[in-house]
């Protein structure tokens, strides 16, 4: 077998980095499965985005964050963090929002409450923000994309309470997103070592079935994700 080409070399090692995302992010969606499995936990779906996620109130690395975590509907403002890039990237289009229009929060033991935005912020992220109205709901993200300088900060107002869907509780669109993650990227990674130069293609082959290994696996036995991401942060410039 030839020696491989400092071509070849970039190139596994762009492979690596790759993986490496794709490494966090199928170990973000694995751990999470245990949160969206859990019907007790409320959900927020926002359509116009895309946004169909369950709420945790354990850390922001599970998804969308419920701040602090006793926060009721009706009673207290609720204020949900959630990542604008990586780990699931919850939030990655809450920019897109305008006034009007509207977001959905299932919450057991209250019911279904549906939200009109009414404002939106963009403060720095050293600011500081009392947040009030008991029938107020904030999401907050950094911005812009790819740096934490600021905060983009949505309001909305209750319009109004009805009885919970159990149907958008027991929903779970993003179960399966790790294996699809893994399965894009050994395809993906098989198409390009078919047409690689045959003298470096084994090296090629051989990172691709290494790491789409990984990935199956982590599949099964996911790790924190924030692990994998401490260490590449320095790659994204931010969250």
């Amino acid at each position: 077998m030839n020696k491989p080409s400092i071509s070849t070399i970039i190139i596994i090692i762009c492979i690596l980095i790759i993986g490496l995302y794709a490494m966090g992010e199928v170990n973000y969606f694995s751990s999470k499965i245990a949160v969206e499995r859990n019907i007790e936990s409320p959900t927020i779906v926002i359509p116009n985005i895309g946004v169909n996620e369950k709420i945790n109130n354990v850390s922001l690395n599970q998804g969308v964050l419920s701040d602090p975590g006793e926060n009721i509907p009706t009673k207290a403002p609720v204020v949900l963090y959630g990542h604008r890039t990586l780990q699931g990237s919850p939030f990655l289009r809450l920019n897109e929002l305008t006034n009007g229009d509207s977001l959905l929060l299932e919450w057991p033991g209250i019911g279904e409450l549906n939200y009109t935005v009414t404002n939106t912020t963009i403060v720095p992220a050293d600011y500081s923000n009392a947040f009030e109205g008991a029938n107020s709901l904030y999401l907050i993200t950094c911005d812009p994309i790819g740096s934490t300088a600021n905060r983009l900060i949505i309001t909305g107002e209750l319009e109004n309470q009805s009885q919970i869907n159990n149907e958008i509780i027991k929903d779970n669109p993003q179960e399966s997103f790790a294996w699809i993650i893994s399965g894009i990227f050994l395809i993906v990674g098989l198409a390009f070592s078919y047409f690689y130069p045959k003298e470096n293609r084994m090296y090629i082959l051989a990172a691709v079935v290494i790491v789409s290994a990984i990935l199956f696996y982590c599949c099964i036995n996911p790790i924190p994700s924030e692990l994998i991401y401490d260490k590449i942060i320095f790659l994204n410039g931010g969250l």
